[in-house]
């Protein structure tokens, strides 16, 4: 059996297994089964602490709940940060992950993460532009699907960012697969529409690649606050409304450095939130016998 955690941040949910002393290894079909809101946990992504393999506290592996591996999960961090920060009783922690180490401390009763550089390059993202001619991601055209550009970000994972009059008219069941599957992205992506609400306000909604709809993506908060900052949109912190929740995104960077494409990677970004604990469990050798009936 398996003992896990489920925490989330701002409803974006996860089921936490710690493989640092007692080995973890999932099958594709078990992954599955526990993110299941039916018939096993549930969950939007699955967190697995290893031994850290460098010079971190842990390595953090990231499995969205469609069994594929996730570069970067910023409220999944968190979660995972809240337990270490308690348990180690240091007032900064290290999380290395697919992406790069994350560090992670308290800030105003929340967890904060630095998630390190956006970065916005083609091959950043990776981003497949044979049929367009595209150096910069400022504006990228996607007529088949819907009239507005995007902004592409890498947050250690891809982002297609949309800034529209008015999220909560998008259909994001229909709009979000068909851009996270678009030819443009060899590895899919992530897909946020945001509105501006003020200077320093801004609402989202949010597609996750192997999730769909979640009701928080931290990962793509710091990518709409990179792009409104690219757009001229967005200085200094700002406040990302989700349908779960706030997060405070704020670039350590000169503003002018994060405009031209030469400047890719010359920031940090810092996103903070809240984190809960939901309940925790074991997961029994029935469930993973059932896993193997499952089909891919």
């Amino acid at each position: 059996m398996i003992e896990f955690r489920k925490m989330h941040g701002l409803g974006n949910d996860f089921v936490v297994l710690d493989s640092r002393i007692k080995s973890v290894n999932l099958s594709l079909e078990q992954i599955r089964l526990i993110a299941d809101r039916h018939l096993g946990i549930g969950c939007d992504q699955i967190m697995i602490m290893h031994p850290a393999k460098t010079s971190g506290d842990i390595y953090l592996q990231m499995l969205n709940a469609d069994g594929s591996e996730a570069g970067a999960c910023g409220n999944g961090t968190r979660c995972v940060a809240s337990i270490l920060l308690s348990e180690l009783n240091k007032p900064e922690v290290h999380i290395e992950t697919l992406s790069g180490v994350l560090s992670a401390y308290y800030k105003n009763n929340m967890i904060a993460v630095d998630m390190g550089p956006a970065c916005f390059l083609p091959e950043d993202i990776p981003f497949s532009n044979a049929d367009l001619n595209l150096d910069d991601l400022l504006y990228v055209p996607f007529p088949e699907v819907l009239s507005q550009t995007a902004t592409l970000v890498s947050m250690g994972n891809p982002h297609a960012v949309f800034f529209v009059s008015d999220c909560e008219a998008i259909e994001l069941e229909v709009l979000g697969p068909l851009i996270e599957n678009h030819a443009y992205f060899p590895h899919r992506a992530n897909v946020e529409f945001v509105q501006r609400l003020s200077d320093q306000t801004f609402r989202m909604r949010v597609w996750e690649r192997g999730a769909g709809i979640t009701m928080a993506c931290g990962s793509g908060a710091c990518a709409a606050a990179v792009a409104g900052a690219r757009l001229g949109l967005v200085k200094g912190e700002v406040e990302i409304k989700l349908d779960g929740g706030s997060l405070w995104i704020e670039i350590l960077a000169d503003y002018h450095d994060v405009l031209p494409k030469e400047s890719s990677g010359k920031n940090r970004v810092i996103m903070t939130g809240p984190v809960s604990y939901s309940f925790s469990g074991q997961i029994t050798d029935l469930l993973s016998e059932a896993g193997k009936g499952m089909t891919q």
